[in-house]
């Protein structure tokens, strides 16, 4: 009898691979309807406008990493670690990772003909997005749609946002890192995660509700009484974002003389977000403001803990067909929830 074969397909953004991919790149995120909801045409000329842009400041951030973003090496090693638990886990399986990027190489065109050429008897799409969005996850699973023709029985892992191991995970990086600060002094601990038009949330977008799942979950696994706060970053746009904003919260603890720890709650891989924003741009504001301290707490990455949680929800979700969150989060509903669809 031959093995059942199982892939798994991370989806995550992507990002430019190098100086000459930041137009492209850009122009590919603001081209998704989900995120400019214009009509063809117009959306294409928008983003064909924003990109232009939006290039030269981009290409800055990205020379500050190197002139590229790390999200695919990142997202790589992820899906090693994980194909490898998931190879002694269903040892009676084989199975095989695949990475498919919104926004940039690999595209999910790519990778839906990789995976069709491999012939899977099953497929577990999971997104590197623990809370659901429109924005992200919903993109990412329309494009999976439109594009793959192969075979295999198709579920989707919609949301996980207080999985077990992903909340130990933040856990145990926020101890390890303000321990290794060594400062002694009253702090806040702010869950800075990427913001989104309050409009897309009025419109029933769960993400936000997630967010603040996720941070209350994490905060009591720490379970010592930390002042915290929820936030949001990455603003940008004359639109009214979903907040309070991550830039705020830092001026409002520096101001009552408190140190900062900042740890990324939506972002499981370090890219421009965490290693510009948080980092450069973020840090230089605190100190700017007189901030005491101010840590930044690594992103999951190949944590044991998270990569273990991931494996767990592969493994659960096989025993159904159709979209669902992960085991142990029971979602309240939203008008944009996907549990409705059909993907199967």
């Amino acid at each position: 009898m031959s093995r059942r074969r199982v892939a798994v397909v991370l989806f995550n953004l992507g990002g430019p691979d190098g100086p000459d991919a930041v137009r492209p790149f850009l122009f590919n995120l603001f081209n998704d309807p989900a995120i400019i909801g214009l009509p063809g045409i117009l959306r294409t000329a928008v983003a064909k406008l924003i990109s232009s842009r939006r290039e030269e400041p981009a290409k800055a951030n990205y020379a500050l990493m190197g002139g590229g973003s790390p999200l695919l090496p990142e997202t790589r090693k992820q899906a090693e670690a994980l194909q490898t638990l998931l190879a002694a886990r269903l040892a009676s399986d084989e199975v095989r990772c695949f990475i498919a990027m919104r926004y940039w190489h690999p595209l999910t065109g790519e990778t839906a003909a990789d995976v069709a050429a491999w012939a899977p008897d099953e497929i577990v799409l999971l997104p590197l997005y623990p809370q659901f969005s429109t924005t992200t996850t919903g993109s990412s699973a329309k494009a999976w749609r439109e594009t793959y023709r192969g075979p295999g029985r198709v579920r989707t892992i919609c949301c996980y946002p207080t999985e077990q191991g992903l909340v130990e995970a933040h856990a145990g990086l926020i101890r390890d890192s303000w321990s290794a600060a060594g400062h002694d002094g009253p702090v806040r601990l702010l869950f800075s995660a990427h913001g989104l038009p309050e409009k897309v949330v009025k419109q029933g977008d769960p993400y936000q509700d997630q967010i603040e799942a996720t941070c209350a979950a994490v905060a009591a696994k720490l379970d010592e009484g930390w002042d915290w706060k929820v936030c949001y970053q990455s603003r940008v746009g004359p639109m009214t974002w979903i907040g309070p904003s991550t830039e705020d919260e830092i001026r409002a603890a520096s101001a009552e003389g408190l140190a900062l720890v900042v740890t990324p709650i939506a972002f499981v891989s370090e890219h421009v977000e965490t290693l510009v924003e948080l980092d450069h741009e973020y840090g230089e504001m605190a100190r700017a403001a007189g901030c005491p301290a101010y840590v930044r707490v690594p992103a999951l990455g190949v944590t044991g803990t998270f990569i273990q949680g991931l494996a767990g929800l592969v493994a659960a979700s096989l025993d159904r067909l159709g979209t669902g969150p992960g085991a142990g989060y029971a979602c309240p509903g939203f008008g944009k929830c996907p549990r409705t669809e059909k993907v199967a």
